[in-house]
């Protein structure tokens, strides 16, 4: 069978809602409205049960890079023991679907269908506590252990991706806690795995303006940043920057004369506007 890894995402959603959706409906069939909720609920658990089998395949393929990562391997186990767990339950329900199905279509053993069906759901509302868990686990896998993003593709590119998101994302934790030298190393270290990101050489000023709090450092690097005028983005980026540089060096003029051009050529800006207004009333 061919490594199913790349598709865990896709699949896990779907025996998610086939399952809950499945027990739903198995339940309200027993009140013996909305009948077709009957077979509904058969077919809905009956594919939810092979699509958990693919869910399976797929989560034991894509287990290896994300259980390598430092401290995930006891999460890891855990999600993978809740999604097999999930999995045998769903094989059970889909048989006991089966057997229902199988009486029904006799009309002497028809009666004994609806035993069937509570049994079903009993099970469901079993096995949809059973899927939370797995999901709650694999959510976190994903979301507090970084377990997926840049790994689940194979390309070097999102592992990459993925470096740039955890060194931009924890140099602005530690300028929020006040480690202005680690913030500053991080956006070092962007710079030079990056240096042709316009995006990231705009953080760099940045930093030195607020981390290093060296605003001559500053306009010398934004001034090297090459920006077209009638790129409305990046001129506002620019603009906002060295107006901050201009006022943190105590060059308040140089600030309006900087936030006035901008003005000037995009006078719809009005956060930049507002800005000028209330330099010039200074």
């Amino acid at each position: 069978m061919p490594n199913l890894a790349p598709f865990h995402p896709q699949v896990v959603h779907f025996v998610v809602v086939l399952m809950i959706v499945g027990v739903a409906f198995r339940v309200v069939s027993l009140s013996g409205r909305l009948k077709f909720t009957n077979h509904g609920a058969a077919v809905l658990l009956i594919l939810g049960a092979i699509a958990s089998y693919f869910a399976y395949r797929s989560g034991l393929d894509a287990h290896g890079p994300v259980e390598r990562i430092p401290g995930a391997r006891a999460l890891v186990q855990e999600h993978e023991l809740q999604g097999i767990r999930a999995y045998r339950l769903f094989v059970v329900i889909a048989l006991i679907e089966v057997v229902g199905l199988g009486l029904a279509w006799r009309a002497n053993l028809a009666r004994f269908a609806r035993f069937a069906h509570i049994g079903s759901a009993l099970m469901g509302l079993w096995g949809i506590q059973q899927v939370y868990h797995a999901s709650e686990h694999g959510g976190e896998l994903v979301y507090s252990w970084a377990g997926g993003p840049g790994l689940r593709t194979g390309d070097p590119k999102d592992v990459e991706r993925l470096l740039l998101a955890g060194l931009y994302n924890q140099s602005r934790n530690d300028r929020r806690d006040g480690k202005l030298a680690e913030s500053a190393a991080l956006h070092a270290e962007m710079a030079k795995r990056w240096p042709g990101d316009t995006t990231i050489q705009f953080l760099v000023v940045e930093s030195l303006l607020l981390d290093s709090k060296n605003p001559a450092a500053a306009l010398m690097a934004v001034n090297r940043i090459g920006v077209t005028p009638a790129d409305a983005r990046w001129r506002t980026r620019k603009t906002t920057l060295r107006a901050d540089i201009f006022m943190a060096m105590g060059r308040k003029d140089s600030a309006r004369a900087e936030l006035a051009a901008f003005v000037t050529d995009f006078p719809a800006n009005a956060r930049l506007k507002a800005r000028l207004d209330s330099l010039q009333s200074r």
